[in-house]
This record gives structure tokens, sequence and C-alpha cells, in this order.
């Protein structure tokens, strides 16, 4: 039997075991279990650290992720540079950490139809999810990022992050709604990694950008989802990152090409 789950706190709400179950009945991966694991960042290094070696891998949600890559023995170059881990396999060099949210947003992009020529975009928040998308827009192409923050200092990270990529960024203050609806105007993508709560305040100001990601997926439509639809624009929700991120973990967890029609029907999705 082979084992894996996925770590966080609260983790009762993940999609994770729909789309890594199915994955594995699709791919005839017998005696394959997947589970949810309530776990805090303390608790993960005892949690994966006294895994035995039926243990072949963990997906890691928040609040774990920067714990995930403290604990890994091995870390791709990705998750280095972001900071932090959303996946852990075990290898013959030990546990190895990678940044699977990466493949997500780059999933979104590519369903919200970004075009070669992109250059610009705007990120929507400063937290752990703005991290990841600015790595997929920067191989995306992408040059040019005004990152929307209620707090300068909190889009430090970001900042930092996009100078290491050679992408030039800057801070748009998330109150000054004019402002928003300029850098959103002449952006080729927007991406939103706030709350819908959160980005309900300026929905109509981000929804004139042409293409909009809304890392949510439930609940859905979010009102930025639905001010971006009637103002004629293309939303992609978060359910597409979540599965292109599901993706690339089943096929490091597993070694085999992810079986992508029987994942994104176990979440409601049509291929």
């Amino acid at each position: 039997m082979s084992r894996a789950a996925v770590l966080g706190s609260p983790v009762g709400h993940s999609r994770s075991p729909d789309l890594h179950r199915a994955a594995y009945a699709a791919l005839g991966l017998d005696g394959w279990t997947y589970e949810a694991v309530e776990t805090t960042a303390d608790q993960l290094p005892a949690r994966v650290g006294d895994a035995g070696p039926d243990w072949i891998g963990f997906s890691v949600t928040m609040p774990c992720k920067l714990a995930a890559l403290a604990f890994a023995d091995v870390r791709t170059t990705r998750a280095d540079l972001i900071g932090s881990a959303n996946t852990l396999v075990r290898t013959a060099d030990g546990w190895r950490a990678d940044c699977t949210d990466v493949d997500g947003v780059a999933g979104a992009l590519t369903e919200v139809g970004l075009p070669d020529s992109a250059t610009r975009a705007v990120i929507v928040g400063a937290g752990g999810t703005a991290l990841p998308a600015l790595a997929a827009l920067a191989d995306a192409g992408v040059t040019d990022v005004a990152v929307v923050a209620r707090d300068a200092g909190r889009a430090e990270g970001v900042l930092d992050l996009a100078d290491r990529l050679s992408v030039s960024a800057r801070v748009v203050d998330f109150g000054s709604v004019a402002a928003v609806r300029t850098v959103c105007g002449e952006a080729d993508v927007t991406i939103s990694t706030v709350p819908a709560a959160g980005a309900a305040g300026i929905a109509d100001a981000v929804a004139v950008s042409r293409r909009v990601v809304d890392v949510i997926y439930d609940p859905w439509p979010t009102p930025l989802a639905a001010a971006v639809d009637a103002a004629g624009g293309v939303v992609v929700g978060g359910i597409v990152m979540l599965l292109n991120q599901a993706y690339s973990q089943v096929e490091q967890f597993t070694g085999l090409p992810a079986p992508k029609a029987a994942m994104a029907a176990a979440v409601g999705v049509t291929l």
C-alpha cells in the first residue's frame, strides 16, 4: 500500500482527496490511499518525520507551507525562490519540497487566454499566493507588475521576488479605486489573490481588466467574478488552479501522467 495526504489546518474543506483518489483510481493504483490530516505548522515536522515507508507524499496547505520548506531535505529551485512549498515527495535523498502552486497559476493563465505578447499584469493582494502568481507571470513573459496592497510594507516580499525575477514591480494602494482602475485597464491580466469579501469593494475597478484570474473557488462566482462577467471580460476561478497544481503533484507522487479528465470530473469540471 502507498499512502499520501493533505496536511493543513483547517483541512476538512480540501478538495485534494477528491482529486488524488480519482487520479489513483483512473491510474489503476489499487491500494493507494489519500486522506486529509489536520496538521499545524508546529506539528508538520513530526507528522512527516514519523511517516513510515508506505507514505510517498504530502500535499501541504496553510498554515504549513513555510514549515514544509524548512523541513525538507531537498528543495526545487522554484520552492526555494518562492520561499514556501505545497508538496513534499519522498525520494532517495529524503523529502523533496516543491511549489506546484506555480503550475496552478500557469494553468489558469492558459485558460484565461493570456497571449504570448503579454507584458503587463496586476496582482491584487500581497500574501503567500501572490508569490507563485508572480513566478508564473514571469514564466509567461510578463515584465511589469502592479501589486495592489493595503499595506506597502506587506508587499516587500513580492517586490523582492520581482527583483530576483527581473520583473519591474510597484505597489498601488488598495484604497485608491481610481488607481486600481487605471492599472487594471492597462494590464494584460489581473490575478486576485484575496478573499472574495476582500475583493468585493474594488470589483468594478478590477473588472475593467480584459482577463481576470480569481484564486477563489468556493463560493463561486465571487462578487469579482460576477463583475468581470458583467463587464464582458474573461474570468477563470480557483478550481482551474487547484486542478493544475494537483496534476503536477499526482505526477510527482506516482511517476505517471496525471489522468486530467478523471481528476477534473471529480470536482465537476469537464475538459
